[in-house]
Protein backbone atom coordinates (compact mmCIF):
# COMPACT_ATOMS: atom_id res chain seq x y z
CA UNK A 1 0.00 0.00 0.00
CA UNK A 2 0.90 3.54 -0.52
CA UNK A 3 1.76 5.90 2.49
CA UNK A 4 0.40 8.85 3.12
CA UNK A 5 2.78 11.60 2.12
CA UNK A 6 2.78 9.63 -1.47
CA UNK A 7 -0.92 10.06 -1.14
CA UNK A 8 -0.62 13.94 -0.85
CA UNK A 9 2.12 14.22 -2.91
CA UNK A 10 0.52 12.84 -5.93
CA UNK A 11 2.60 9.93 -6.98
CA UNK A 12 1.21 7.54 -8.88
CA UNK A 13 3.94 5.01 -9.05
CA UNK A 14 2.66 1.35 -7.40
CA UNK A 15 5.63 -0.85 -5.63
CA UNK A 16 3.63 -3.72 -5.12
CA UNK A 17 4.55 -7.20 -6.46
CA UNK A 18 3.34 -7.91 -10.01
CA UNK A 19 1.12 -10.74 -10.59
CA UNK A 20 1.78 -13.92 -12.34
CA UNK A 21 0.02 -13.16 -15.71
CA UNK A 22 1.20 -14.21 -18.97
CA UNK A 23 0.26 -10.86 -20.62
CA UNK A 24 -1.43 -12.81 -23.25
CA UNK A 25 -4.27 -11.34 -25.25
CA UNK A 26 -6.68 -13.66 -23.34
CA UNK A 27 -5.13 -11.88 -20.07
CA UNK A 28 -6.16 -8.47 -21.14
CA UNK A 29 -9.35 -9.18 -22.46
CA UNK A 30 -10.69 -10.99 -19.85
CA UNK A 31 -9.35 -7.75 -17.73
CA UNK A 32 -10.94 -5.38 -19.68
CA UNK A 33 -13.95 -7.48 -19.38
CA UNK A 34 -13.89 -7.11 -15.58
CA UNK A 35 -13.41 -3.83 -15.91
CA UNK A 36 -15.64 -0.87 -14.62
CA UNK A 37 -17.68 1.47 -17.48
CA UNK A 38 -16.85 5.42 -16.29
CA UNK A 39 -19.95 5.79 -15.08
CA UNK A 40 -19.37 3.05 -12.47
CA UNK A 41 -15.78 3.83 -11.75
CA UNK A 42 -16.84 7.82 -11.42
CA UNK A 43 -19.90 6.23 -8.84
CA UNK A 44 -17.12 4.71 -6.86
CA UNK A 45 -14.81 7.28 -7.02
CA UNK A 46 -13.92 9.09 -3.15
CA UNK A 47 -10.34 10.66 -3.52
CA UNK A 48 -9.92 13.92 -6.09
CA UNK A 49 -13.68 13.35 -7.08
CA UNK A 50 -13.89 17.12 -8.07
CA UNK A 51 -11.01 17.04 -10.10
CA UNK A 52 -12.46 13.82 -11.93
CA UNK A 53 -15.99 15.55 -12.15
CA UNK A 54 -14.38 18.91 -13.45
CA UNK A 55 -12.24 17.34 -16.21
CA UNK A 56 -15.04 15.48 -17.29
CA UNK A 57 -17.10 18.32 -17.52
CA UNK A 58 -14.87 20.54 -19.22
CA UNK A 59 -13.27 17.72 -21.51
CA UNK A 60 -15.00 18.29 -25.18
CA UNK A 61 -12.09 17.19 -27.26
CA UNK A 62 -11.37 19.11 -30.35
CA UNK A 63 -13.44 18.05 -33.30
CA UNK A 64 -10.79 17.48 -35.50
CA UNK A 65 -9.76 14.73 -32.50
CA UNK A 66 -12.73 13.45 -33.06
CA UNK A 67 -12.87 13.30 -36.71
CA UNK A 68 -9.30 11.73 -36.52
CA UNK A 69 -10.22 8.72 -34.09
CA UNK A 70 -13.56 8.07 -35.83
CA UNK A 71 -11.76 8.12 -39.61
CA UNK A 72 -9.57 5.04 -38.05
CA UNK A 73 -10.70 1.77 -39.50
CA UNK A 74 -11.83 -1.38 -36.98
CA UNK A 75 -13.06 -1.04 -33.72
CA UNK A 76 -11.09 -0.89 -30.41
CA UNK A 77 -11.58 -1.30 -27.02
CA UNK A 78 -9.14 0.50 -24.28
CA UNK A 79 -7.99 -0.72 -20.98
CA UNK A 80 -7.12 1.75 -18.61
CA UNK A 81 -5.25 0.87 -14.91
CA UNK A 82 -6.02 3.80 -12.96
CA UNK A 83 -6.97 5.25 -9.33
CA UNK A 84 -9.06 8.13 -7.94
CA UNK A 85 -6.16 9.24 -5.69
CA UNK A 86 -3.95 9.52 -8.79
CA UNK A 87 -3.50 12.88 -10.03
CA UNK A 88 -1.86 11.58 -13.32
CA UNK A 89 -5.19 9.55 -13.85
CA UNK A 90 -7.30 12.40 -12.98
CA UNK A 91 -6.19 15.43 -14.87
CA UNK A 92 -6.09 12.39 -18.58
CA UNK A 93 -8.75 10.00 -18.20
CA UNK A 94 -11.94 11.99 -18.21
CA UNK A 95 -10.62 13.83 -21.39
CA UNK A 96 -10.22 10.01 -22.95
CA UNK A 97 -13.46 9.14 -21.96
CA UNK A 98 -15.15 12.14 -22.98
CA UNK A 99 -13.39 11.29 -26.55
CA UNK A 100 -14.24 7.67 -26.56
CA UNK A 101 -18.25 8.96 -26.30
CA UNK A 102 -18.03 10.51 -29.25
CA UNK A 103 -16.47 7.66 -31.56
CA UNK A 104 -18.92 4.75 -31.69
CA UNK A 105 -15.70 2.15 -32.46
CA UNK A 106 -13.93 3.28 -29.41
CA UNK A 107 -15.34 1.14 -25.91
CA UNK A 108 -13.12 1.82 -22.59
CA UNK A 109 -12.60 -0.12 -18.87
CA UNK A 110 -11.30 1.01 -16.48
CA UNK A 111 -9.25 -1.54 -13.89
CA UNK A 112 -7.40 -0.71 -10.62
CA UNK A 113 -3.79 -1.41 -9.64
CA UNK A 114 -3.89 -4.36 -8.04
CA UNK A 115 -5.60 -6.69 -10.75
CA UNK A 116 -4.31 -4.50 -13.60
CA UNK A 117 -0.35 -4.07 -11.95
CA UNK A 118 0.96 -6.68 -14.27
CA UNK A 119 0.21 -4.32 -17.23
CA UNK A 120 1.40 -1.58 -15.18
CA UNK A 121 4.96 -3.55 -14.93
CA UNK A 122 4.87 -4.39 -18.53
CA UNK A 123 4.92 -0.69 -19.68
CA UNK A 124 7.24 1.01 -16.95
CA UNK A 125 7.80 4.37 -17.07
CA UNK A 126 10.68 5.66 -18.49
CA UNK A 127 12.36 5.69 -15.34
CA UNK A 128 11.67 2.23 -14.78
CA UNK A 129 8.31 3.07 -12.73
CA UNK A 130 5.17 1.13 -12.64
CA UNK A 131 2.48 3.85 -12.50
CA UNK A 132 -1.46 4.86 -13.31
CA UNK A 133 -2.67 5.52 -15.29
CA UNK A 134 -1.59 2.86 -18.07
CA UNK A 135 -3.66 2.83 -21.00
CA UNK A 136 -3.31 -0.12 -23.92
CA UNK A 137 -5.15 0.17 -26.58
CA UNK A 138 -7.02 -3.67 -28.14
CA UNK A 139 -7.83 -4.38 -31.48
CA UNK A 140 -10.89 -6.37 -32.02
CA UNK A 141 -8.67 -9.58 -31.65
CA UNK A 142 -7.63 -8.67 -27.86
CA UNK A 143 -4.28 -7.99 -29.35
CA UNK A 144 -2.06 -4.69 -27.93
CA UNK A 145 -1.84 -2.10 -29.95
CA UNK A 146 -0.49 0.76 -28.45
CA UNK A 147 -0.21 2.33 -24.82
CA UNK A 148 -0.74 5.71 -22.74
CA UNK A 149 1.86 5.84 -19.72
CA UNK A 150 1.44 8.25 -16.96
CA UNK A 151 1.14 11.24 -18.52
CA UNK A 152 1.51 13.19 -22.18
CA UNK A 153 4.76 13.31 -23.74
CA UNK A 154 4.89 17.29 -23.71
CA UNK A 155 4.16 16.82 -19.53
CA UNK A 156 7.01 14.09 -19.69
CA UNK A 157 9.37 16.68 -21.16
CA UNK A 158 8.05 19.08 -18.91
CA UNK A 159 8.91 17.01 -15.70
CA UNK A 160 12.44 15.63 -17.05
CA UNK A 161 13.30 19.35 -17.10
CA UNK A 162 11.96 20.49 -13.89
CA UNK A 163 11.84 17.47 -11.92
CA UNK A 164 15.73 18.31 -10.21
CA UNK A 165 14.91 22.08 -10.11
CA UNK A 166 11.78 22.31 -8.43
CA UNK A 167 11.33 20.88 -4.61
CA UNK A 168 8.39 17.92 -4.05
CA UNK A 169 5.82 20.36 -3.67
CA UNK A 170 6.86 22.71 -6.26
CA UNK A 171 7.25 19.80 -8.49
CA UNK A 172 3.72 19.02 -7.88
CA UNK A 173 2.05 22.46 -8.13
CA UNK A 174 3.57 22.93 -11.78
CA UNK A 175 2.65 19.65 -12.85
CA UNK A 176 -0.72 20.49 -11.47
CA UNK A 177 -0.65 23.78 -13.39
CA UNK A 178 0.48 22.48 -16.65
CA UNK A 179 -2.08 20.08 -16.74
CA UNK A 180 -4.86 22.98 -15.37
CA UNK A 181 -3.22 24.94 -18.26
CA UNK A 182 -3.47 21.77 -21.10
CA UNK A 183 -7.18 20.89 -20.11
CA UNK A 184 -5.99 17.60 -21.91
CA UNK A 185 -5.16 18.66 -25.46
CA UNK A 186 -1.85 17.13 -24.99
CA UNK A 187 -3.70 13.63 -24.08
CA UNK A 188 -6.42 13.54 -26.50
CA UNK A 189 -3.61 13.93 -29.21
CA UNK A 190 -1.27 11.79 -28.05
CA UNK A 191 -3.37 9.08 -27.90
CA UNK A 192 -5.10 10.18 -31.02
CA UNK A 193 -1.85 9.58 -32.80
CA UNK A 194 -1.07 5.92 -30.79
CA UNK A 195 -4.85 4.80 -32.31
CA UNK A 196 -4.59 5.95 -35.71
CA UNK A 197 -0.48 4.36 -35.59
CA UNK A 198 -2.70 1.51 -34.75
CA UNK A 199 -5.02 1.41 -37.36
CA UNK A 200 -2.40 1.74 -39.80
CA UNK A 201 -1.09 -1.80 -38.68
CA UNK A 202 1.64 -0.50 -36.12
CA UNK A 203 1.75 -1.26 -32.56
CA UNK A 204 3.68 0.81 -30.11
CA UNK A 205 3.25 3.22 -26.64
CA UNK A 206 3.85 6.59 -26.44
Amino acid sequence: MLSTTMLLVGLCSSTGPALDQAGSSDSLVKLYQGGKTWQEFFDGARARRETWKENYQIGQPAPEAVARARAVPGSWRVLVVAEDWCGDSANTIPYLVRLVEQVPSLELRIVNSTVGRWVMVKHPTPDGRAATPTVVILDADGAERGCFVERPAALRAWAADNRGKLDDDGFQKGKMAWYRNDRGRATVADFVALLESAGGGGSGCG
